[in-house]
């Protein structure tokens, strides 16, 4: 079975939204993540949110950096899957 890798994107976070700020990241590289499972914190309007995996398997590059921005819709991670 190959393995697909999924690059995941800043969610909706809310009316007005438009850029986050990477806050922590939960998950470590090479780390194995569940579906649903915190992935990073991000900072919108001056709130903490945990950003969750839409995918269960093994977080293999993480694309943005704690105390840079990203906005909604750009990706920051990728996840690798069975």
């Amino acid at each position: 079975m190959s393995a697909t890798r999924h690059c995941l994107k800043i969610p909706h976070l809310g009316d007005g939204v438009e850029e986050t700020l990477i806050v922590e990241w939960v998950a470590a590289v090479a780390s194995w993540v569940d579906e649903g499972a915190g992935l990073v914190v991000v900072q919108a309007d001056k709130v903490d949110v945990e950003v969750p995996s839409a995918v269960a398997g093994t977080l293999i590059e993480q694309l943005v950096d704690v105390g840079a921005t990203a906005a909604v819709g750009d990706p920051f991670c990728v996840i690798e899957s069975q």
